[in-house]
């Protein structure tokens, strides 16, 4: 004997698997985002420290190059004895869920040792 309840569990899934999976994959757009971030943080870090133990330019973006995520561009700038690290990249995402990531990172140059050396003579 036919129900009144016949065919809403077909009807209930064909709505509930669509919303699980744009649930899902916003989920992992926010994972892939946030690491990507991260990435773009930690080669600021490494750009700053490179560049306050006096190493040369090329040394510096090398650094930054192999923690921040693939197309990254890389800003630095000495003001005075602090050195500033700039890292921007665009995260993948259809439309407007590409976001630009920026991560700052500053970092007061380091005494040399020979400069030191010199010093206390």
């Amino acid at each position: 004997m036919p129900s009144s309840e016949d065919g809403y569990v077909t009807a209930e899934t064909a709505v509930v698997i669509p919303a699980l999976v744009l649930l899902f994959g916003t989920l992992l757009w926010g994972v892939m985002a946030a690491a990507a971030h991260i990435q773009c943080v930690d080669g600021a870090r490494a750009g700053a420290r490179a560049a306050a133990r006096g190493e040369k330019e090329a040394a510096v973006r090398s650094a930054v190059r192999s923690a921040a995520p693939n197309g990254a561009t890389v800003e630095t700038q000495r003001k005075g004895r602090l050195v500033h690290v700039r890292v921007r990249a665009r995260t993948a995402g259809p439309g407007p869920l590409a976001l630009g990531l920026r991560a700052e990172a500053v970092a007061m140059a380091e005494d040399r040792t020979e400069d030191a050396f010199h010093a206390a003579r």
